[in-house]
This record gives C-alpha cells, structure tokens and sequence, in this order.
C-alpha cells in the first residue's frame, strides 16, 4: 500500500465570498466551483430525512500556481451547524493551521493586513533558517507563512 500525495484540505465556512476573495488576494487560483445537492450526498454525510428538499452545497477549489494539493472550501446551503465559528487558539488541539512556503513575506503580510487579515505575533527569524509568521483569516483560518532565508 503506498500513499501518493496529499490530495486537498476541506474548510467548512460560512461566507463563501470572503474565504474565496481572501484566498484570492493571498495569492491561490481557482481551479474549480461547483453546487452538489441530492440523495447522493445526503448518504455521502449522513444526512438522513432532512426536512428541506435536499441537501445542498458549494465547492470552491484553490492551489498554488503550478501546485498540486488544494484547499476546497465547502459552504452549506440548507443544512448547517447552529453553532457560531470558533476561532482556534495558536496551540489549540487539532487541526490548527495551514503552512505555505512563500516569497517576500512582508509583502505578502502588507497586503493582507491591508485586506482584513490579522498578524499573529510579529514575524519571527527562525534559526536564521526561515522567516515566519501566522496570519488570521476570515472566520478565524490561520495561515502559517515561511521564507527561506537565502544563505551567501
């Protein structure tokens, strides 16, 4: 049995339009945008005699230029958890964040910030190794971003 690769990260979300304009902004294409609804994916999350007509949702797919792995961002139409967004601490258990390697960093940070996003801390030089620094998104996503620093 072998693994391939890391195929994509799902992210439920609330306001589709914001994730997407900010994963935009971040840098990420589209790849693809889709609406699935029907009994097919009433069984698929086990949603059973659900009181509206069906299930429905939209799909949203980002990359990194010329990457493989991406990130889908599902938002619920008809169905949805009552529960308001709980932003995760930096070191709570779970899934936390996702890490990009990136080029010039503190523009990247700029232009973010620029948008809405929040700097976690301050950007750190790790080792002299890396620079690096957490980002919080809309509806509380953290982004880790990393620089390589070019050794002479």
């Amino acid at each position: 049995m072998k693994i391939n690769r890391i195929d994509h990260v799902g992210i439920m979300v609330k306001d589709l339009t914001a994730m997407k304009a900010f994963f935009l902004d971040f840098g990420l294409e589209m790849v693809g945008e889709t609406e699935v609804k029907g009994e097919w994916l009433e069984r698929m999350i086990r949603l059973h005699d659900v009181k509206e007509e069906c299930v429905k949702l939209e799909i949203v797919m980002f990359r990194p230029l010329g990457g493989e792995a991406t990130i889908e961002l599902v938002k619920f139409h008809t169905v949805a958890d009552e529960n308001d967004i709980t932003l995760p601490e930096e070191n709570s258990f779970g899934t936390q964040h996702i890490a990009f390697s990136v080029e010039d960093l503190e523009a990247l940070v700029t232009k973010l910030k620029k948008n809405g996003a929040g700097l976690i801390d301050e950007i750190q030089n790790f080792e002299n190794t890396y620079k690096l620094c957490f980002v919080r998104g809309p509806e509380g996503i953290i982004l880790e971003l990393a620089e390589e620093i070019q050794k002479i």
